[in-house]
């Protein structure tokens, strides 16, 4: 059987974002605050010898976050993860994508596309 192939990079980003519609138990979520958002991309390759190379992929993927803080209003890791998909299926189309967005090392969303 044939194994499916994947890399990742990884990166960080700081960020302030806020969740407008907060549970009451944790409504201060509600306000603007920071977080360092760590990014975990993987994608298909073809083979063993890489058709993406690591270094390369992660430097574009963070050329794409250039601000030195990101200021991502509403959005959470979810919205922000299918913003990173579009960027990347343009680029490289018909992978499967894995993208896991956290904040502070603690708490995130991963999303797939196959």
């Amino acid at each position: 059987m044939m194994a499916k192939r994947m890399i990742y990079v990884t990166f960080r980003k700081h960020g302030r974002h806020r969740f407008p519609n907060a549970p009451s138990e944790v409504a201060y979520l509600a306000q603007s605050h920071r977080h360092n958002f760590w990014f975990k991309v993987s994608i298909e390759v073809h083979h063993n010898d890489r058709d993406i190379e690591f270094h390369l992929f992660q430097e574009w993927l963070m050329s794409l976050y250039e601000a030195s803080t990101l200021q991502l209003n509403g959005r959470s890791c979810e919205m922000m993860a299918e913003e990173l998909y579009t960027r990347i299926a343009d680029r490289y189309p018909g992978r499967s994508v894995e993208i896991d967005i956290g904040e502070d090392g603690e708490n995130g969303a991963v999303l797939s596309w196959p």
